[in-house]
This record gives structure tokens, sequence and C-alpha cells, in this order.
């Protein structure tokens, strides 16, 4: 499709790096999925289970978990404590990413998303961000798991703080055929607009 896409697109230079040196991985949104697919936990569809049994499966599968985060994820720990005015929280998960050079927070909800998950993961960036990442390293990134979103309570819920918080789908079984026709459609919309490829003229 090389071909094809240097020929549609209005910035050819971009799209010939893109074709020799690969996708450059110099943002978060470049490495981050919606939806995260974990059919190889083997949970039922329904959410019968609690937020410490999808958390015990993910570790109990990590090989398959980090292959489905994508590259260059490397696993530092699980119920990070963070200790502040002498309480202690725990976060979920916690990564660190090669390519970003930062740590990736990931806390795990059920249900759909809230805008309270939004504040409680901007309280574990701050924090690590202080106390934890090295001064080399960029500003943490977090990542909310949840079973269900509306993109409208995202934005609201994220706009306007300084970390970078991403809210992502889980499912825990394949989609349908419908469902994956929809994403396909969508991502073709998504491809055209970030390489700005019109479509042909077939007169």
């Amino acid at each position: 499709m090389l071909y094809e896409r240097v020929g549609l697109s209005k910035d050819k230079e971009a799209i010939l790096t893109l074709a020799n040196e690969g996708q450059i991985i110099d943002n978060p949104k470049n490495v981050l999925r919606d939806p995260y697919i974990l059919e190889f936990l083997r949970l039922e569809e329904r959410a019968s289970y609690s937020e410490s049994d999808l958390e015990e499966a993910l570790i109990n599968h990590l090989q398959d978990f980090m292959r489905e985060l994508g590259r260059d994820f490397c696993f530092v720990d699980r119920q990070f404590r963070v200790t502040v005015g002498a309480e202690h929280y725990f976060l979920d998960l916690l990564f660190y990413h090669r390519s970003l050079q930062c740590l990736i927070a990931i806390d795990l909800k059920l249900g759909k998303f809230k805008h309270d998950y939004a504040g409680q993961m901007n309280f574990y960036l701050n924090y690590l961000k202080e106390n934890v990442a090295y001064p080399h390293e960029n500003p943490p990134v977090g990542i909310l798991l949840c079973a269900e979103k509306d993109a409208e309570a995202v934005h609201y819920a994220t706009a306007g703080l300084d970390n970078q918080l991403f809210v992502s789908r889980y499912m825990v079984a394949l989609p349908s055929e419908d469902m994956l026709k929809q994403w396909l459609i969508d991502e073709q919309d998504r491809l055209k607009q970030k390489f700005d490829i019109t479509s042909r003229d077939e007169s």
C-alpha cells in the first residue's frame, strides 16, 4: 500500500519516512490501544468478578498481557504502595516504557468509567512524578482500564489535567463480527485523517 499512500498523501516525505523508519514512538497516544482484548484470561463476560480477581488473572497471564499492551513495556510492580500523609494507597499495576522513557501506571476498574477515577489516577501520577521517576525520565502516563467508557465523560474528567491520562476499554471476550467491521471503518477514517489521505477521483 506504500505506493498508493504516497500518491494520495499531500505529505509524501512523512509517508516515506514512516515506511523507512517505522512508526516513531514519541507520544503515548501512539502506544495505547482501545480496547484491550483480554480473552486469554478466560473470564466470564459479565462483571461477576472483582478488581482483585482481574488483577490476579492479569498477573497470572503477564506474558499474554504484555503482548496485548505492545512493545517496550517492562513490568515494575503490582499493588505499588503510595504513602501520603501516613495513609497508604495502592496502584494496581506499574510498568515502564522503554521508547517513551516513562513510568506507565495502570488502574483496573470494573464497569463504566466514572469521573472520580481520573482524580485518583492524577493523584498517583503526581506522586510518581515527584517521588519515583528519575530526573532524566519523562513524566509518568496513566491508563485507566474500564469495561465501558463514555467519550464525553472522559473528555470533561481529563481536560485541563497537567498529567497525561488515558481511558481505555478492556474486553474479556473477542468482539462480534459487526463490532469488528465498525472498528475497521473507524480505523480507516483515523488513518485518512492522520496521513491526510484524500479519496481517489474514480471518474
